[in-house]
């Protein structure tokens, strides 16, 4: 098994300079301040699918947002794919073992992943990053597909003293030939969704912090974690070469009663 290394400053500069590098990207959808982008790059593993998207976010403050990126339990209020997600155990001050389950639109599987995630701000750059993992305790499960997270993350940029660019990376294979369907649904609708539902849950996040323990903020302050701890040398790299693999290109988009395609409420 390969073990892991915690990502350090150079890691997270290497994320910064991916979020905000063009080469390669091209454009899926550009409207109303929410962009979403797709890299192709010629003999890569085309299992892997690489996506970016970026918001602006007028009337939200840079610690506000990475306060909501960061809050499970105020997850649901803007995550639409959310179907469970926990933090397993703490490594150190600023990083973690996570779980998360998302569901897709019907009648594919749902996947979900086991990741080290780390956070840091440099340079006024606020950053959250993962990648997969394996955890001893944490198999794949036998009603979804475990897929694989390569680098996925956020970027939070302050633009102004109530404003602020998000930008959201994921190199992820899914473990199984998507249809193209799913592809074009996640980059023109389900990905501008998210960006949108995201804002207005910024906005709101504030008022709604006061009334659910507001002074706790684990992220910002470690010694409030009430995580088992974990040490780095009990993981190892989760490989998607050694997951398993589903075909599901062939499989068409189930509408429901109302004429509308499933997963995207």
């Amino acid at each position: 098994m390969e073990p892991v290394s915690l990502p350090d400053d150079a890691a997270f500069r290497d994320f910064v300079a991916e979020c905000e590098s063009q080469d390669g990207w091209l454009s899926w959808y550009d409207r109303s301040g929410v962009s979403v982008w797709e890299q192709v790059v010629p003999y890569a593993d085309l299992a892997v699918y690489r996506l970016k998207g970026m918001i602006d976010m007028a009337g939200v403050s840079a610690e506000t947002a990475y306060d909501v990126l960061h809050d499970t339990e105020y997850r649901s209020m803007w995550d639409i794919n959310l179907v469970e997600t926990h933090q397993i155990a703490r490594l150190t001050d600023n990083a973690d073992i996570s779980y998360y389950e998302w569901k897709c639109p019907k009648p594919l599987r749902n996947r979900d992943v086991v990741t080290l995630r780390s956070w840091k701000v440099l340079d006024k750059d606020y950053i959250i990053m993962n990648f997969s993992v394996k955890h001893p305790n944490y198999p794949p499960r036998k009603d979804t597909v475990r897929a694989a997270s390569r680098l996925a993350g956020y970027l939070v940029q302050p633009t102004g003293r109530d404003s602020c660019k998000l930008t959201y990376l994921a190199l992820l294979d899914p473990k199984g030939f998507l249809p193209k369907w799913i592809v074009n649904k996640a980059v023109q609708f389900l990905g501008p969704q998210v960006m949108r539902k995201l804002h207005k849950a910024c906005m709101e996040y504030p008022a709604w912090k006061q009334e659910h323990n507001m002074d706790v903020k684990p992220w910002l302050h470690p010694e409030q974690s009430q995580l088992p701890t974990m040490l780095v040398s009990e993981l190892a790299i989760q490989h998607a070469a050694s997951l398993e693999h589903f075909d599901e290109s062939s499989v068409k988009e189930v509408k429901d009663q109302q004429g509308e395609a499933s997963g995207s409420d």
